[in-house]
């Protein structure tokens, strides 16, 4: 394999017209880049200067040889500047995951925050829903995932950073018995029929099922849906109650209320879950920062 550094001397001994003459462009004595370009010779087994007068020229192979120097040096200088952007947040392109109640709320204007600060930074924006998007930074196929996690799970090499507590609210039908108490005690519910909101396999309805079972009972779930939306319009209709993230009820159907619960009452941690050798990227810190504005906005 061609020596690289070698070659460029070459292309310094070409350029400048005489071995001596380089060796003062490059800070070197005479002696050594002669030496470099000898051994260069001895690598190609063939001569690549010759004596004019009292320079050099170069041989067929000299010409060839620094004629692929200047495009290697042209190469590397992209390289590195390349290479500069992403180290400095110029450029680069992340890979987000998010669940789906976190999108509007803290995806988007997180996102739009970044864009502004980093306009040459590619984002590739993907839900993963009912999926666990943590696996996907775990195995490298995302930057940065926006996940439900319980604060006791292993992290593995991932960093979970805290971004919001989303606690849990009681959603009844207008007109329901306990409407007209203002803050509930989880065991209030108790006999209630209840409208299934989560998907099965997911961290949600887990955090439901370990708050209901700490008060002393399991819910009796006779409808299931996994949309709030749709479970907002079963309360509606008086088929049950619902235990909701408050994060999503912001947006409210008409024919339901809302109410605080207690004793316990439910809470699902959303954390950022980023691998800890890609936090040295501006762009991800920035990142980072931006979803932690959305978490603390009103």
């Amino acid at each position: 394999m061609l020596d690289v550094r070698r070659m460029q001397v070459l292309r310094a001994v070409v350029t400048s017209g005489s071995v001596t003459a380089a060796a003062a462009n490059l800070g070197y004595t005479p002696s050594a880049v002669s030496q470099q370009v000898t051994a260069l010779e001895k690598q190609v087994g063939m001569a690549l200067l010759e004596r004019v007068g009292r320079g050099v020229q170069p041989t067929a192979a000299g010409r060839l040889l620094t004629e692929h120097a200047a495009i290697i040096g042209k190469n590397v200088a992209e390289a590195e500047t390349a290479l500069a952007d992403l180290r400095d947040g110029r450029t680069g392109r992340l890979s987000i995951r998010y669940f789906a109640t976190a999108g509007a709320t803290l995806v988007a204007p997180a996102v739009a925050q970044l864009r502004r600060a980093h306009p040459g930074v590619q984002v590739d924006l993907r839900l993963i829903d009912p999926d666990d998007p943590l696996p996907e930074v775990k195995k490298g196929r995302a930057d940065l995932a926006v996940v439900v996690h319980p604060r006791d799970r292993p992290r593995d090499d991932v960093r979970l950073v805290h971004l919001l507590d989303d606690p849990y609210r009681a959603v009844l039908p207008k007109g329901h018995r306990l409407a007209a108490k203002r803050v509930l005690e989880l065991t209030d519910l108790a006999d209630e029929p209840w409208v299934g909101n989560e998907w099965p396999e997911g961290p949600c309805l887990q955090i439901v099922l370990d708050a209901c079972a700490s008060a002393g009972f399991s819910p009796d779930f006779v409808v299931d849906s996994e949309d709030y939306a749709t479970a907002q319009g079963f309360v509606a209709a008086g088929l049950g109650i619902g235990l909701m993230p408050g994060i999503v009820l912001g947006s409210r159907h008409p024919a339901v209320v809302v109410r605080k619960v207690r004793n316990p009452e439910p809470i699902r941690g959303i954390f950022a879950a980023v691998r800890e050798t890609s936090l040295p990227q501006p762009a991800l810190r920035g990142l980072l920062d931006a979803l932690r504005d959305a978490a603390a906005a009103p």
